[in-house]
This record gives C-alpha cells, structure tokens and sequence, in this order.
C-alpha cells in the first residue's frame, strides 16, 4: 500500500519511528514533515537521517493549529497518487484544510485519514469550524490518541472509521536498568515542556515538604523562569535541578536516573492532557509514575502508576511517598514495563495499517458489485428505446411500466431486461419502490441502483464512471450525473439547493443568483448506494411526480451521507415523458408543498407560501403579457393551494 503521509511533527527524529515500522510491514510510506518546529520547549531543526522516506517542508506560521506547509512539495507529494492520505494533524487545522484544497484541486478521490488529541470539545471559530465540518464529512477514517478525542469525533458527525490508537515507544531505547530498589535518595523527575498547565510548581510545593527528594526537571519552556524563582523563594534551589533539553540517548540516560516521574498536569478550561509521551517512555525504562487524575492520562498510566488529584501538592506528595515503598515501587515497575509492552511501535504501526486497509476497503464495498438499472417508464417508448441501446446490454435492467403498455413490454424484451407491470400508474416513487422491492426479493439488493429516466441517455462507460465515485469515499448516498440540453447543447444545471422557506424568499425578492448552494442532484439520472437506500428506506410514494427523488437525498443528508455529481457525457430531453405541461407545473408545486409541510411543518410551509404568492403577484405586474399570465396563474395555484387545487382537478 502506497501511503502519503503528513506530520510537522516529523522533525523529531525518535516520532519517526512509526513510519520506520510502517515501511518494515511492506507498505511504501512517504513523509512529509516541518523543517523546523518547536517540540519539547526548543525549536529542532530536521534530520533526515537515515529516513529517505521523508521531506522536510518550509512552514509559515508556529501554532500547531493555525499554520500552512509550502503548497509545492504538497502538490508534487500528492501527484505520485498514494493509496491513502495520512493527514497527522488535527481536523481544523490550516494545514489539513490546505491538503484538501490541494486535493480537490487535483481532483482525487483518494481516500485520507486525520489524527486528532483532542479531548475538549470547543466549537472553534469561522474558518476552522468550517475546515473541522468539511474534514469530518469526508475522510474515509480518523484515529485519536485518547478516548474522549475519539468520542467528540463521533459526535460531531464523523462519517468514517473511528479508532483510537496511542502513541508509541521505543523499547529498545527506553529500557530498565538493573536496579531492584529505589535509591536511598530518591530522584523525583519531570519530563516536558515548561509551561503553566503542566504544574511544575505543585511538585516544587510537594518537594519543600520532603527534603529527603532531589528533583530533576527535563525540559525547556515560557515557565522557565518563574519555576527558578519558585525555586528560590521555596529554599528547595539546592535539590532542584533544571537540565534543559534532552532527547534520544540522553533522554533515555535521564528516565533511567530516577526513581519516579511526576506528571503533575492540571486542567484549564482550554487544555487537558491528550496523552503524556514522557510517561510511556517512564514505563518502559522501570520508572514508576504518579500522574494527576486528568485528561488522558488515567487510560495511559492504567493500573502501572498512581493517579493523584491535580493542582495539589499534598496529594502528589502522598502519592509518590507509595510510590516509593519497596513493594510498591517494584509492583509499578513490573507493571510499567507490562503497560509499555502494548505501546510499543510495530504494535502501533501494525494498527496504523489496519486503519488504512479498512479506510481503502470502505471505499470498495459495492465496488465490483455492477450497479442495476432501474427505469419507471410511462408513454411511447421510443425514448426508452434509445436510451437502453445506449447502454449496450452492459448492466441489468429493471423497467417498471407505469403505463401497462404492450409496446414497451416487447421493447424491454427485446433488450433482455424484467419487465414489471404494476398495473396502473403508481407515479415515479412508488415505481421505484416496486422494482426495489423486486430486487430485495430476488436476492439482488446489495447491487447500487441506477435511476434513469427513460428520457435521459447516459453510456455503460459514463455509468462506469459514476460508479466508480460513488465508492471513491465512505458515506456518498448518490452520484448525480452532468448532463447537456439538447435543445442549444448548454450543459444543464444539474445541482440545486435544497428547498428552504427562506429560500423561497430569495427568489421572491430577485436574489437567486444567490441561492446556488449545492444541496441535491437533480433525478433524471442518479445513481444510489445500496448501503444508502438501506439506512435511508425507500421513496416516499406520497410525491406522485416530483420531489421523490429530493426528499430522498435530504433524508440522507439529515443522516450524514452526501451526495456527488460525476462529469459524464449524459444528455436529458426534460418534460419528454408527458405533453400537458400545465399538469406538470401543478404536480410540481404540489410535490414542492407535501416536500415544505414533511421537512419544516406548517409554519415552513406558511413561510414558503407567502413567499411564492409575493413573488408571483410581483411578476405579474412587472413582466410582459405572456409572462404575466404565467405569474397570474401561479399566484392563484398558491392561493388555493398546491395540493388543493390539483385534487379538484
């Protein structure tokens, strides 16, 4: 498997150890990584050595979640055309709204994954809630460090697969020494960045009280200096030992050197503790921990440490006082290094894979399964006819005639499709649902299905390729197609908006144009998911003509599907299929009513009315004499009432 992926925490040479994993299982890992970036309190500048696999790219902007990558290495990275985007960084951030730009851009429909930490939930601020909504609908899989990121993800309508996968040590390098006992001395240690929220000062507090510790504290950050003079005023400035940045070897050296770690981590309305490496890394070196009860940390330290209430340095110092208990200190020992056994990188990079194989086989679910084709036919079938020669004989065809004519039954026939005779006209949804239920009946209704319009004409090729995006993502319900109008060769628009009460005003007042967002595809030729019709059910039969298909695709919106719009060679002759237009035009606003008063109720549909009865009375005074009485016409349908006045008709 070909994977793409993208972490500014790459340049941290140990962090790489993942993807070093990853690429020992089989799979061909590309990395993109910062070239500079400020990790444990120091700003560390990349060495890919000897990591061929990764690129270090220049970054504009320092906060993890508010900075962009060179769109250069990104562009050429994503050209090579990976199996699966890796996207390390957290769902609202600028960088994954930048990758998925990027994407769009290429067209791709490959599928990609996200990393999220965190576990607060926060509705962020326009972009970024914008990014987080987009990402969250469309990736084909996520996975979090800790439990309560992966729960907000799932609530906040993430669409794909959820893991949580911890972070990872290196176990060959974080190692026990050969010591069986604590020091008679003991050495209290601290691993991390030096900030506020990290409660360095309660374990200074929890040292004054015993001056038989010594206190070692790794790390650089903006606390630095507040922590000395803590120090100072605590007279502890003795015991205390302030060593600066470590990594790798002496990193591990200084894990080794103590007796217990403190993490000491307090909560702030903005900030939890999303994982806590440097307690894996205690673990794996027969270091004991004693962490706060907060944020991650109870699921990472288990029952290997001792959890201890945050801000209060009484209670870290009882804990850590067990902690060095003989019996206690080796108990927390053994089962540290049980803990770190789990976390350790090819178990991480093994669950990695997983992740991408079943985000890649999401995709393909339905994919080699050729999709069936359902047409509801009514009137001459010379249309019907030239739209199933165009098919070439290529898929399975189910023609419902709603008209019970002998003419299409032979021309069905003689193209070697079911022919399904309901008996009378049902209308275009209940139509659907006959052939649907005929297909469930026969064991057929894991096959996607087609809906064509016998007026439409769409190539086994152009449906080919519908297929195809309709699986290029999870949850996409349908795939609509682009279509020419044969009338001028003009494409069609084939997107609409959803219909709104308050839409409907804008088109009162002369504002469509701004009413262009991209709601639901039109029905003349839509294609549908299995797994969608399941979840979502079958067509509402109330909508005889009309808005059968809209109501449809709404219902799988509102339950966290999408739909698509595939670029094929496709062409619709609209209104062929029946010659009263004044008909239509009345079982169109009706279906519009049964569709306002089903998805907004009564008052919706008040709001809606009043719309289409303003902007109807205005367009027949302005407009010119054959237009006007269009607009009259109308005005006095909405006076009536849709449904009303096709009932009396």
């Amino acid at each position: 498997m070909k994977i793409l992926r993208i972490a500014h925490h790459g340049v941290v040479q140990a962090w790489r150890e993942r993807e070093r994993q990853l690429r020992d299982l089989g799979s061909d890992v590309t990395m993109l990584s910062a070239r500079r970036w400020n990790e444990g309190g120091r700003r560390i500048t990349l060495d890919s050595t000897p990591d061929t696999f990764v690129t270090g790219v220049r970054t504009f902007g320092r906060h993890p979640n508010a900075f962009l990558y060179d769109p250069v290495p990104l562009w050429r990275a994503l050209r090579e055309n990976p199996d699966v985007i890796d996207l390390h960084e957290e769902p609202f951030s600028l960088a994954t709204a930048e990758v998925l730009l990027l994407r769009a851009m290429r067209r791709m429909t490959t599928p990609f994954v996200f990393y999220s930490a965190q576990n607060i939930e926060k509705r962020y601020p326009v972009p970024f809630r914008w990014f987080e909504s987009y990402a969250l609908r469309n990736a084909a899989g996520a996975y979090a460090c800790n439990s309560d990121a992966a729960a907000i993800l799932s609530r906040k309508g993430l669409r794909g697969i959820s893991r949580v996968i911890p972070l990872g040590v290196d176990t060959t390098r974080f190692a026990p020494d050969d010591r069986s006992t604590p020091s008679s001395r003991p050495v209290i240690g601290y691993v991390g960045r030096l900030e506020s929220h990290k409660g360095c000062d309660v374990l200074l507090h929890a040292a004054r009280a015993n001056p038989s510790w010594d206190v070692r504290i790794t790390g650089e950050g903006s606390a630095y200096t507040d922590l000395v003079a803590l120090t100072d005023s605590l007279g502890i400035a003795d015991r205390v030992s302030f060593l600066g940045f470590a990594e790798d070897a002496q990193l591990a050296t200084r894990f080794q050197d103590l007796d217990v770690l403190a993490v000491p981590s307090l909560e702030t309305p903005r900030w939890r503790e999303q994982f806590c490496r440097s307690a894996v890394e205690s673990m794996a070196s027969g270091v004991p921990v004693v962490a706060s009860r907060s944020g991650a940390l109870p699921d990472v330290v288990g029952d290997a440490g001792i959890l201890t209430d945050p801000g209060d340095p009484d209670a870290l110092s009882d804990g850590i006082a067990r902690a060095l208990e003989p019996s206690t200190w080796t108990s927390l020992r053994i089962r540290g290094l049980e803990r770190a056994r789990t976390l350790t990188w090819p178990h991480i990079a093994m669950q990695l894979r997983d992740l991408y194989r079943d985000a890649v086989s999401e995709n393909d679910i339905g994919r080699d399964i050729v999709p069936h084709i359902i047409i509801v036919a009514y009137g001459p079938p010379d249309l019907l006819e030239v739209a199933l020669r165009n098919l070439g004989g290529t898929f399975p065809v189910t023609i419902v005639d709603n008209s019970s004519s002998l003419e299409t039954q032979h021309v069905a026939n003689a193209h070697h499709a079911t022919y399904l005779d309901p008996g009378k006209n049902l209308g275009f949804g209940a139509g659907v649902n006959v052939a649907l239920r005929w297909l469930a009946d026969n064991g057929m209704d894991s096959n996607d299905v087609l809906l064509l319009n016998p007026d439409a004409q769409i190539s086994a090729k152009g449906i080919a390729t519908m297929h195809a995006d309709l699986h290029a993502r999870p949850r996409i319900a349908a795939v609509g197609a682009t279509q020419v109008d044969p009338a001028n060769g003009n494409t069609a628009r084939v997107w609409w908006p959803f219909p709104h009460p308050a839409r409907a005003w804008l088109e009162a007042i002369g504002l469509s144009s701004v009413n262009r967002a991209r709601g639901f595809a039109i029905g003349s030729i839509l294609l549908l998911r299995a797994e969608a019709i399941k979840a979502v059910g079958r067509f509402d039969e109330r909508f005889f003509l009309y808005a059968e298909e809209v109501d449809w695709q709404k219902r799988a919106v509102d339950s966290g599907w999408s739909i698509a719009v595939s670029s094929v060679d496709a062409m619709h002759i609209g209104g062929a299929t029946s010659e009263d237009g004044s008909l239509r035009e009345q079982y169109f606003h009706a279906s519009a009513e049964l569709y306002i008063r089903k998805h907004f109720g009564n008052a919706g549909w008040q709001i809606y009315r009043s719309a289409m009865i303003a902007g109807a009375f205005a367009r027949s005074i302005l407009l010119s004499t054959s237009r006007r009485r269009s607009a009259a016409a109308r005005l006095l349908l909405y006076l009536n009432g849709p449904v009303r006045a096709l009932e009396l008709s």
